[in-house]
């Protein structure tokens, strides 16, 4: 049943996966096979078509809002323009997405821009029934930590504005480092990364 009500929602054309190039002198660029590899597992288990080849784009590309699921990561600072932010706002409100998944460095600058961005929204930690832990797989633990940066759980929160899911930000969980082929993680800790990664990018894409 869920997979009839899944495949009456996919798209009628091949999605492209996006990247967020952004300013603040952090590694945006950081495992730049991540998304392609994702698409892969994506195109292999889900009856959504995407595009093998990622967007890098930046918040003032004129045709931002033709990438539904806009992906940022990193090590380093964040910083937006006013510019920017007006950008990121129209496009996340006018039904774009944004997963940010903390690389350890980045948390700081991340809050402090979101914060400007929502200034009426706070940065909320998603209870683990919320759908995106259980569309395609089930997470009852909430986000799999697939890279221990600190002590503790790993975390998954969001901003909603008007009742919807605009953002999603994984923290102390660092599921893109598993879909990169750079770490060198044992295959079982791979595929709890693509499972959360398909699940978010079908929440971004459905919802």
């Amino acid at each position: 049943m869920i997979a009839l009500f899944l495949a009456l929602l996919i798209p009628a054309t091949p999605i492209q996966l996006a990247r967020l190039h952004y300013g603040g002198g952090g590694d945006w660029y950081n495992d730049a096979d991540a998304l392609p590899n994702l698409a892969v597992k994506i195109n292999e288990r889900t009856n959504i078509e995407v595009l093998a080849e990622q967007k890098v784009i930046t918040l003032l590309d004129k045709d931002i809002n033709n990438y539904p699921f806009l992906f940022m990561t990193g090590h380093g600072r964040i910083k937006f323009s006013e510019r920017e932010r007006e950008a990121l706002r129209e496009y996340l409100r006018g039904g774009g997405f944004l997963y940010a998944d903390d690389d350890y460095g980045m948390d700081k600058s991340f809050r402090e821009e979101i914060k400007k961005l929502f200034p009426n929204s706070k940065l909320v930690e998603l209870p683990f029934s919320h759908p995106i832990y259980h569309i395609f797989y089930d997470f009852s633990n909430g986000p799999p930590q697939i890279h221990k940066h600190i002590e503790g759980s790993p975390k998954g929160y969001g901003i909603f504005d008007r009742g919807r899911l605009l953002i999603f930000y994984t923290y102390n969980s660092n599921p893109s480092d598993g879909w990169s082929l750079a770490h060198n993680d044992p295959d079982t800790v791979r595929e709890l990364a693509f499972r959360m990664g398909i699940n978010i990018v079908l929440f971004s894409v459905l919802n």
